[in-house]
């Protein structure tokens, strides 16, 4: 790992309500969500009133009554994130983007040629703004963990360089939230302990956090305070999950459009895995419930697959297993995703392979929407259903 602060974060400031602002000046200073019954993106006016992605859109005008919404515009935003990733690509070749509104980028091999890190950095949130028209917020650190830690900190519209011999200084009078792992349940675990920064875990040894939150939290959380990082920004790296989660809103459920949204989500999930190539062996059920806690439920298949019917039927399962906690706690949020993909892609065939397997009516649903649209066909089960919003995402 080089000695000098040259991996970059890029983030783009609150990127579908940027998007919109930059094309509607009468937006421009005022408070906005993108999104209907749940908010999908929401501007920093917006934000400061207390409105938060993933939150239901009534509650988001009780907050914020004022707030102008707006239906969200997929094709724009993918247009936005293209003409983002040039600027990145044009800065260094060396780029790997997490999603369509963020990347890190390594410019430590770059000094000799375009300058110290923190000019690179300048330069490109003005590229940005210039060529794009949208605010982007870079941090620059020695690792990437602190490069996206200072990002968080100098949003928005902001640029934080953390100098090697100042990252104990900058990162440990932050809060315990900001340590990659820490979610909720575990920042709950810390604060009961009364450690509530980085520092206090710092200075934890690491066989007391790993009895405290398991060995594999453990050991992370205490390399991550003290700056141990040695992964590599790196180019083409392959998706080790794919997924696909939607907001259902705060209304009652039935479990019949909760299997309707799982349905929807298969379909779109094992589409994208054909058309990457990809088969997996691991299907993920994660659930959201009105009281915000989460759920995550998960099967491992004895053989690597990208078949509808054979990742639906796990779903499935996992749902009806679940179902007991849907039915206390009510369900907002469903999402469905597959990993421990097969090194090759290749999916092992079964005996006897007799009539029209459904891999092969798989391949031609994905050919007729590859033609025609992805509302070409659908399911019949799906009929009357609304298929909910399908995210841009990078590619798989």
């Amino acid at each position: 790992m080089s000695g000098e602060a040259g991996i970059m974060h890029a983030d783009l400031d609150a990127f579908y309500a940027s998007v919109e602002q930059r094309d509607h000046p009468r937006l421009r200073g005022r408070p906005v969500i993108v999104g209907g019954g749940v908010v999908l993106a929401c501007s920093y006016e917006a934000k400061a009133r207390g409105v938060r992605t993933a939150m239901g859109g009534r509650q988001a005008l009780r907050l914020c009554p004022d707030a102008v919404v707006v239906a969200p515009r997929f094709g724009e935003y993918v247009a936005a994130s293209r003409a983002v990733f040039d600027v990145f690509r044009d800065t260094t070749p060396v780029v790997e983007g997490l999603s369509i509104d963020e990347a890190f980028l390594d410019v430590s091999g770059l000094r000799r040629i375009a300058g110290p890190p923190a000019g690179i950095a300048e330069r490109l949130r003005e590229q940005v703004r210039e060529r794009v028209g949208l605010p982007i917020t870079v941090g620059v650190a020695r690792t990437k963990f602190l490069a996206k830690v200072a990002s968080r900190v100098a949003k928005p519209d902001g640029l934080l360089v953390v100098p090697p011999d100042e990252e104990l200084a900058f990162l440990h009078p932050l809060p315990v939230e900001l340590l990659w792992g820490v979610g909720p349940v575990t920042a709950g675990k810390l604060r009961e302990r009364r450690i509530a920064t980085v520092g206090h875990v710092a200075r934890l040894g690491e066989a007391a956090l790993v009895s405290m939150l398991g060995e594999a939290t453990g050991r992370q959380l205490h390399a991550l305070a003290h700056n141990r990082d040695h992964r590599r920004v790196t180019v083409g790296r392959r998706r080790g999950s794919i997924g696909a989660q939607r907001a259902l809103g705060w209304r009652p459920h039935t479990p019949e459009s909760v299997d309707a949204a799982a349905v929807a989500l298969v379909d779109r999930v094992t589409r994208r895995m054909r058309k990457a190539g990809r088969a997996g062996r691991t299907v993920v059920l994660r659930l959201r419930f009105t009281d915000s806690s989460r759920a995550t439920r998960s099967r491992t298949l004895p053989r690597a697959t990208d078949g509808t019917q054979t990742i639906l039927g796990a779903v499935r399962g996992l749902l009806a297993a679940a179902q007991p906690l849907i039915d206390e706690r009510g369900i907002t949020l469903v999402g469905v995703s597959v990993s421990n993909f097969d090194q090759h892609g290749a999916v092992q065939l079964e005996l006897p392979i007799e009539g029209h397997p459904p891999v092969a009516l798989d391949a031609m649903v994905d050919a007729v929407r590859d033609r025609f649209g992805a509302a070409a066909i659908n399911r019949a089960g799906l009929l009357g259903h609304d298929p909910g919003l399908v995210m841009p995402l990078l590619p798989d």
